[in-house]
């Protein structure tokens, strides 16, 4: 787990939790020299904690702990490194924050399911928000408001570039797992990046991605055309549940990633649903059945 410089200013660090879900592992970002941010401490891995401290060169320090998110393999290791670091961490807020009122009704009324490998612990020390900065010896960090992936998600913007945390990555499609996740929101916030001139995005998980933009787009023109195969299918089969859609679109997918390809589906659901495109036989659920209006 050794740093790899990235470009100046830049420095990143594989947590060692590779799995289908997190590819390679989680990357943690410093930023700066001497006065440092982290962005994205990780999962709760002593190992890693140990990993980002041996990063920091003699006379070090960090300042300031940036999270993007708080699923459990992003933020889980803020607060043990405010607490070695005396850094204090700001994110957007905790884990039930900022969820639409579609998505705090689904919550409320319970029984959707979802909510997979949240932080429930996590409770920044400052909440920060769109168009706030972050200023010290690197510069100026400025705060996007990014939805979608998780309600309280943000990204970060420095020198050109992009932390996009698990909005957009090069590697994968995002998960948007209601209630947690918004799919209305995830395309609103990537539709709002692929507008930006950002040079290079430095994501959670997987490599830098040079073509931001075009990457950017080209998952919105994802979304757009498991959309239509939803509307196709739902066409096909008649009243469906996310489950039974899954299957029948998502033909070439690993077992072990069906779970997650249905919460995407419920997503769109619940969004066609809110643009008066489908319709769900009852209330809206995990297992509900959806037809076309």
């Amino acid at each position: 787990m050794q740093s790899e410089r990235l470009e100046d200013g830049v420095r990143r660090i594989t947590a060692p939790n590779p799995s289908p879900m997190t590819f390679t592992g989680t990357q943690t970002y410093l930023i700066g020299e001497g006065e440092v941010v982290v962005i994205d401490p990780g999962p709760a891995m002593e190992a890693h904690l140990r990993a980002i401290l041996g990063a920091l060169e003699p006379g070090e320090r960090v300042a300031q702990i940036l999270v993007t998110h708080s699923h459990l393999d992003h933020s889980p290791l803020a607060r043990p490194l405010a607490e070695a670091t005396g850094a204090p961490v700001l994110a957007a807020g905790p884990s039930d924050w900022g969820r639409s009122a579609v998505m705090r009704a689904l919550a409320d009324a319970g029984g959707l399911g979802g909510g997979e490998g949240v932080d429930e612990s996590f409770a920044p020390d400052t909440q920060i928000k769109e168009g706030d900065n972050v200023e010290g010896a690197w510069g100026r960090i400025d705060v996007l408001a990014t939805p979608g992936h998780m309600a309280n998600h943000l990204s970060f913007a420095w020198n050109g570039t992009l932390f996009s945390g698990d909005l957009v990555m090069g590697w994968s499609t995002s998960l948007v797992s209601p209630p947690d996740g918004d799919m209305t929101a995830f395309l609103a916030s990537t539709t709002r990046l692929a507008a930006r001139d950002d040079r290079v995005y430095y994501p959670g998980h997987g490599e830098p991605i040079p073509d931001p933009q075009d990457r950017a787009n080209a998952l919105i023109a994802h979304r757009k055309k498991r959309e239509a195969q939803i509307m196709a299918a739902l066409e096909d089969l008649g009243p469906s549940t996310a489950s039974e859609l899954a299957r029948a679109i998502y033909t070439d997918v690993a077992p072990a990633l069906l779970r997650a390809a249905e919460r995407n589906v419920l997503a769109h659901l619940i969004d066609l649903t809110e643009k008066s495109a489908t319709l769900p036989e009852s209330e809206i659920a995990a297992n509900a059945r959806f037809a076309l209006r």
